[in-house]
């Protein structure tokens, strides 16, 4: 009967296949502690072989006298040329990861977002403050667009845009066309003002 590898044991080091398994778990039940020895010293060699690139890494051989243990379930009783991970070592939970307090308007914009639209109001009026909001816009499009994938109209990014400021910046009345690029780091062309006076965000990304 064929064995399928989803009805077999799960592999602790899937990356040196079940073969390499199959010879630790071979090796647990040698009982010659020398024979043992050398079948570890052979398994490591071909472990070491399946990864030659590696071979420059700081402590590469330690490394794979480490997996060696692992594979075994720490329980291969063999000298060591090496002192190996200890079993208590290796299954130390991580550090939680410290998150950030504070809770996100709207979470499809992103926190990245609403920091840049607060660093926006503190710049003066100017070209500096009017490329930062169209970048802005851009980005608000971009990510609006990436939760809701049927779109979403400039007027509904200008009035948020409106309301993350309270007001303080306004370009609902405005005539501005927000660009769907993909990357607003290849910037072409400039903001330029209509017969009327309005600014019309016209960029291409």
């Amino acid at each position: 009967m064929m064995e399928y590898n989803t009805r077999q044991k799960k592999l602790p080091l899937p990356e040196y296949g079940r073969s390499v398994q199959k010879m630790v778990d071979h090796a647990l039940t040698i009982e010659d502690r020398e024979e043992r020895q050398r079948c570890a010293a052979s398994i490591v060699r071909i472990m070491g072989s399946m990864f030659p690139n590696t071979r420059n890494l700081p402590d590469y051989e330690r490394k794979l006298w480490d997996h060696l243990a692992i594979m075994s379930d720490f329980m291969l009783d063999i000298d060591y040329p090496f002192e190996v991970i200890k079993k208590e070592e290796f299954h130390v939970a991580p550090e939680r990861v410290p998150y950030q307090n504070g809770e996100i308007k709207n979470r499809h914009y992103g926190r990245i977002v609403e920091q840049m639209i607060a660093h926006a109001c503190t710049l003066e009026e100017g070209e500096e403050r009017d490329r930062l909001i169209e970048l802005i816009l851009v980005q608000m499009k971009k990510n609006y667009i990436a939760w809701n994938k049927d779109g979403v109209e400039d007027k509904k990014i200008l009035e948020d845009l409106r309301v993350y400021t309270k007001g303080a910046i306004d370009l609902q009345e405005r005539e501005i066309r927000i660009s769907q690029g993909s990357n607003a780091q290849r910037y072409a062309g400039n903001a330029k003002r209509n017969n009327n006076g309005k600014k019309n965000f016209k960029r291409k990304f």
